[in-house]
This record gives structure tokens, sequence and C-alpha cells, in this order.
């Protein structure tokens, strides 16, 4: 599914024509999460040149963020929102030239106009009053653009693809026999890369680690091919060590040690026997995240792990409970999201893709 994005844009002058500014908001629409600010000061204009200015840089923003987004954007102008869905004629040259410079910066056939009352569009609002307060009117005035809160840490999570003991649902964690990945599962990885690549945009990731089991290496070889990033293998991101169950179906394990296996389910401290618990498991893989998080500040990094590594940190990411994770399923080769803001704050965007 394509990101889905919220613009929020305004635009007024102190005179109509006078000083003219707009405010624009990026925001992620599964969060709420604001993405980017950008206002600017467009020297002497009327009120519609500059709400129609507030929304070519909201689009363009917005674009920069996910070339490939579906995009609401909302204005409390109802003449431009009217304009710009085709319901109203534009009259007017220079709103011509403007609204053509809009329809430019995305696909339209993936945007929608709304209208919102102003007292929904306070944060655009809010952006282009600071300006006009603080700067001067000059058109030459460069733009005010800046992420809000400075840029996240952004870790993108892929559990690798299929292998003969994911498809039997068998316990397979580090310690026990290290398979490689079936040619579905080559093809599912192949398929997540594309998925991973057009999210990326015009992005980069700054690296690509991985757990060094063999099916995950593989997978993040795939994955690389397809973007251009370097592998690094990390012990850290290696599957739960399952230890005397390994290799058993759920069923076989509980039926082999019920008492101890549903004690296993019910305490995270409680290591599987000869194993580890989910706590050994969760200081280990927040140990590479954290480190990871210090190292490659405000860049993207793609993290290649196991269903529990993969679990461990979305559930940490949403302070669920640990033992949560038994309650989630990560498909094979499906991508999850996470950003870190650099107060700390984390952001679940995405859980699941393919």
């Amino acid at each position: 599914m394509s990101r889905r994005l919220i613009v929020e844009a305004d635009g007024g002058s102190r005179g109509n024509p006078g000083p003219a500014a707009y405010g624009a908001v990026v925001k992620d629409a599964a969060t709420g999460a604001v993405l980017v600010e950008r206002a600017e000061a467009i020297g002497i204009a009327t009120n519609n040149v500059a709400e129609y200015r507030g929304v070519i840089a909201g689009l363009e923003e917005a674009h920069r963020v996910d070339p490939d987004s579906r995009i609401e954007v909302r204005l409390d102008s109802k003449l431009v929102v009217e304009q710009m869905t085709g319901r109203w004629k534009i009259k007017h040259a220079d709103m011509r030239e403007l609204a053509l410079r809009a329809r430019s910066t995305h696909d339209m056939s993936a945007v929608t106009f709304t209208w919102v009352p102003r007292s929904k569009n306070v944060h655009a609002d809010r952006l282009l009053n600071e300006v006009l307060d603080t700067e001067a009117p000059e058109p030459e005035r460069r733009p005010l653009l800046r992420p809000a809160m400075g840029e996240p840490t952004t870790f993108y999570l892929l559990r690798h693809g299929e292998t003969a003991l994911t498809v039997q649902r068998r316990f397979s964690g580090r310690g026990g026999v290290d398979v490689g990945l079936t040619d579905d599962g080559r093809a599912q990885v192949a398929q997540a890369a594309n998925a991973l690549s057009a999210r990326l945009g015009a992005s980069s990731l700054a690296a690509i680690v991985t757990s060094p089991l063999l099916r995950t290496q593989q997978s993040a070889q795939i994955v690389a091919e397809r973007v251009g990033a370097d592998v690094t293998l990390d012990d850290g991101l290696a599957e739960m060590a399952f230890g005397e169950w390994d290799g058993l179906t759920f069923g076989e394990a509980r039926r082999r040690d019920p008492a101890l296996f549903d004690a296993w389910l019910a305490d995270p401290a409680m290591p599987a026997p000869g194993g580890e618990s989910l706590v050994d498991v969760a200081a280990r893989v927040t140990a590479v995240q954290q480190r990871l998080r210090s190292q490659f500040q405000a860049s993207t990094v793609l993290l290649v792990s196991h269903a529990m590594p993969v679990k461990v940190l979305v559930a940490a990411a949403l302070q669920a409970p640990i033992e949560s994770v038994h309650r989630v399923d990560v498909t094979p080769a499906s991508l999850a999201e996470l950003a870190f803001w650099p107060d700390g704050r984390p952001s679940l965007r995405a859980l699941g893709l393919r």
C-alpha cells in the first residue's frame, strides 16, 4: 500500500494585497507525526496567491518525503479547494499558472483536496504568521524549512524470506540447523526489496545490518543488490535460541514440555530449555538498535533479522508488554518501519509491508 500523507497549508497577506506569506505542514496520516514544516515570506501579494503558494510548497515537501505517496491536502480556502478539484473555473491568469505549478509537483491522481475550517488549520496559519511577524516581505527571502524536532533515525525491519522450516512453522533459532532460503523465499525478499526501494524514493540506506544466520545473510544480499548498500553482520540480531525445542512445531514443543512451555509463554524471563528467554533476546536486540541510532543519526538503516527480534523491537517502540510478541505474527519477507526522533520518541510508521 502507498504511504498516506497529509498536507496542511495556508497563506495570507496583511493588506490584500500586502506583505504575504504561506505556511505548510506535512504529516504522516497513519501516526499524525509532523514530518516537515515550511514557511516563506513572498513579498507583496494577495491572499489567494499566498494560499496557492502554500499548496505548492506542501505538495513539494510531501513529494520529497515519498514520491509514491497518496496525499490529502487540507485548506481553509474554499476557493482554492474548488479550483484545484476542477469544480470552479480559474479565471485569473496568475491563478491558473499557480494551479498548474501545484499540479506538476505530484501525481494528481494520488492527491485529494479537502476544505477544513480555520480552527482545524492552526498549525499552518501559525507558521505563516510567524514569518510575517519576523521576516521582511522581500521576495528574495529564503524559505524557512525545518523538519519538526529534527530528522528522525529510521529503521526498516525485514524478516528473512521463507525457508523449509518456515513453511512447516517449526522453531528455527540460533544454535539450530542453519537453513537457507527456498526459491519462494528468494522471490519474497525480491518483492520486499522492490517495495523498500519504492518507499525510499530518492533517499538511500546508510547501512544494511543483518543477523549472521544463512537465511538473513541471503535476504540482506538480495536487498543490497537492489538498493546498493553495504551489508554488515551483527550477532545481536540473530533469532532467539530455542534450545531443545529447535526444529519442533509449536504444538510438538507444548506436548513435549506442557508445563514448561506454558511457563515460557507467560514469563518473559523464562528461557526455553537450553535456550534463551525473551528478556535475553530483547536485551541484545535493543542494544544493537541503540548503538546504530547513535552511529547513524538522522539516517535510514535496514535491519535484516527474524520473527522474534522484529516483534521485540516493534513491541518496545509501542511500549507494549514484551510478552505481547506471542500475539503478533510477522510474515516472511515483511517490512516494518520505525522512526526515532532526536528526543528519543519512537514512532511505528508501518508494519507488515510487502
